[in-house]
């Protein structure tokens, strides 16, 4: 038993003596030269540059050219361990600014370094006390420029029945930047456009920019500098649809489409045009047809424009349709109407339709026409208007008809009525005792 408390003893002071060596350690690290930290240094090597202000050089028909060109450097920093052995590589940025070229060569540029970690201050917690260089090299070219031409490339294909059309790109020509050695290879600039498969509608997209030499060889150089990064490139895709002509007949009571006969010559068209337009389009209106039209003046023939959608073609080249048209069953009856009735009484007042009959044309098929009789009008005299009048009047009237026929009603009508005002209630007698 004693021996174990001697071993707990041993690993207790143990413990507490590394505790103390650290925190030594810790002091004399940060509080041992002169009451201040003791400064370690650190290297940082292969910090790349970064050249900024480089759309400077294009604007006065200069380059930077990677050959002659610094690309990294090294750094030693000096801190205290604490601060320096947590340096990030990643968080240091160095850059040179090309705004201040303006001539072709060989020449030194000052580097600019940075901390871009909020932890670390240069000249305050950190400093640098070595580079490999105090100013980069910088190897500037004249820019030499020429225009190639842009083809492209279509993989895929459209759906069985659709055709596609034309290529359209954003732009046909391209210019390119760059020393002659590179740029006078390029003998074209191509571009890939992938409709995927089956497709049905026009395909618009993006497209990167690849160059290729006189033996259609791909040429990689990024010493290659294009105005323009993409282009974009439109495949339109068409379809040849058979549209049916139809007319937008607007019916009433007693005139019904059911009830008609015509024929649209032609009856169809034939048209090719942007798949996407197409899709849903199955029809062509030529126009409207008042049914009532029809009615008043009976079978007519009437012609239409055809109007194609936009941006379609009319492959059967008829640029107008005929309509001819007639009711298959339509007949005529004058019918006298004796259920008189009113709307819109205004409050406080009575009315009293003085017209007992009223005649009333009325139409449909010969069957509904001959079936209705004086019961199944009602004509109601409308007292909207008549709000503040008192007296007798000639007033609007409106015709319905009770059953299930569909029948049409044929003219204006007007009915008499007087209008009064309401007769206060009679006072009741008094109740004897």
């Amino acid at each position: 038993m004693q021996n174990e408390k001697m071993n707990h003893r041993k690993i207790l002071y143990i413990l507490l003596s590394v505790l103390i060596a650290a925190a030594v350690w810790a002091f004399v690290d940060e509080f041992g030269n002169n009451g201040g930290p003791f400064l370690v240094e650190q290297k940082v090597t292969d910090i790349p540059i970064e050249y900024i202000s480089e759309d400077t050089l294009t604007d006065r028909g200069l380059m930077l050219l990677k050959d002659g060109t610094s690309q990294s450097i090294d750094l030693t920093f000096r801190g205290s361990r604490r601060i320096v052995t947590r340096l990030d590589r990643s968080k240091v940025r160095v850059t040179v600014d090309l705004s201040g070229v303006s001539r072709p060569g060989v020449q030194g540029i000052g580097t600019s370094v940075s901390i871009t970690d909020r932890k670390f201050s240069l000249n305050n917690n950190v400093t640098i006390t070595d580079r490999s260089f105090y100013n980069a090299t910088v190897n500037i070219s004249e820019l030499n420029s020429r225009t190639v031409e842009i083809r492209c490339e279509v993989t895929g294909n459209v759906a069985e029945g659709y055709s596609a059309g034309e290529v359209r790109l954003s732009q046909n020509t391209l210019e390119i930047r760059g020393l002659a050695k590179d740029i006078n290879p390029v003998s074209y600039a191509k571009v890939t456009l992938d409709i995927g498969k089956n497709t049905m509608e026009t395909v618009t997209k993006d497209l990167s920019i690849q160059f290729y030499d006189r033996y259609d060889r791909l040429i990689e150089n990024d010493d290659i500098y294009p105005l323009a990064d993409s282009v974009q490139a439109t495949l339109p895709v068409y379809v040849t649809k058979e549209l049916k002509l139809v007319i937008d007949f607007l019916e009433a009571p007693g005139a019904r489409v059911s009830n008609l006969d015509y024929t649209i010559s032609p009856s169809t068209i034939t048209v090719s045009g942007d798949a996407g337009k197409l899709k849903n389009v199955n029809t062509i209106v030529l126009g409207e047809f008042d049914l009532l039209k029809l009615l008043e003046e009976g079978a007519s023939t009437n012609t239409y424009p055809i109007i194609i959608p936009d941006g379609c073609q009319n492959l059967s080249g008829v640029t107008r349709a005929t309509m001819q048209i007639n009711f298959k069953d339509m007949a005529g009856a004058e019918v006298v109407a004796t259920q008189m009735e009113y709307a819109a009484l205004p409050e406080g007042k009575e009315a009293e339709v003085l017209t007992e009959e009223l005649t009333v044309s009325i139409f449909g098929t010969a069957e509904e026409v001959a079936a209705i009789t004086t019961e199944n009008l009602i004509v109601t005299a409308d007292l909207t208007d008549y709000a503040a009048a008192s007296g007798t009047y000639t007033v609007p009237a409106t015709v319905s008809v009770k059953g299930t026929g569909d029948i049409g009603i044929l003219g204006k009508y007007q009915v008499q009525v007087t209008i009064r005002e309401s007769a206060p209630p009679e006072e009741e007698p008094p109740a004897e005792e």
